[in-house]
């Protein structure tokens, strides 16, 4: 695969990747709703507001896959989530059908099952627990990916990811790291991969204290590098240094579930 599409390629996990994706992909098209400020000769950026389907067909003219990680990448008001997270995916997965994509690799989120207990081991076929309207979106991108994957022949491939960063920088994100070079790896699958349909694989590097399984992507070829418990002790000392939260220190999702929360703890912890 050569002419590959990177949307939200001027947000945070964008720009990260940018270049480590070059080398592999000779065309790599960047999308955004505003141009990155260190564009490189020979990037080309097409500028698509995902609520706009003109500009999104615009952007995914002539491309073989697609690396979707536009859209609004935290909570948000109800409006700007759907525009932007469920308007705009679909905007995307149609797009991409109209074109004759094949491929299209999905960034989800952990926050799509982000009401599951820490204490609780979870693969991908639990059903989902969202914990915030932007998790909603994310399982909504989920199951628009798996439609399009079936009804449209779109490879499709699903990646709850953690938290993108160097390192782990508390104790939650001990569980829930993923590295940049990890997740090149996981998107290598989902684009290159023979005979993929639609898959859901957690975004996560060796993380020693995981609560996912990720058999599926281990299944898939997924041999990650990078080590959680390295960074253990500058993690835990971050940590204690946070205040409690009664609330989403139960829960995957952390402060994702404890923001705007008026529901019955002790009920919900047993479910």
């Amino acid at each position: 695969m050569r002419k590959v599409l990177l949307t939200g390629a001027s947000g945070g996990i964008g720009t990260r990747l940018r270049k480590l994706l070059r080398p592999l992909y000779p065309e790599l098209i960047l999308s955004d709703l505003m141009i990155p400020a260190d564009l490189l000769p020979g990037e080309t950026f097409v500028p698509a507001d995902l609520a706009d389907f003109g500009a999104v067909r615009r952007a995914v003219e002539g491309v073989e896959g697609i690396i979707h990680l536009g859209g609004h990448s935290v909570e948000g008001p109800w409006d700007t989530i759907l525009n932007a997270n469920i308007i705009g995916t679909y905007h995307l997965f149609e797009a991409a059908h109209q074109a004759g994509v094949k491929r299209a690799v999905f960034a989800s989120s952990n926050h799509a099952v982000g009401f599951y207990p820490r204490a609780e081991t979870i693969g991908v076929n639990e059903m989902v627990r969202p914990d915030s309207r932007y998790g909603v979106s994310k399982a909504f991108g989920e199951a628009l990916a798996a439609f399009y994957a079936f009804k449209h022949g779109i490879g499709s491939f699903c990646i709850r990811i953690g938290n993108m960063d160097d390192r782990p920088v508390d104790q939650r994100r001990l569980s829930i790291w993923l590295s940049p070079d990890d997740l090149v790896a996981l998107i290598r699958i989902g684009l290159e991969m023979p005979g993929l349909v639609h898959e859901i694989v957690y975004g996560m590097s060796d993380n020693e204290r995981a609560w996912w399984n990720n058999e599926r992507a281990h299944e898939l070829g997924y041999r990650p590098r990078d080590r959680a418990e390295d960074h253990a002790a500058e993690a835990l000392a971050a940590q204690a240094k946070l205040p409690p939260d009664p609330v989403g220190d139960i829960f995957q999702g952390g402060a994702f579930c404890s923001a705007e929360f008026s529901g019955l703890l002790e009920q919900i912890k047993k479910a």
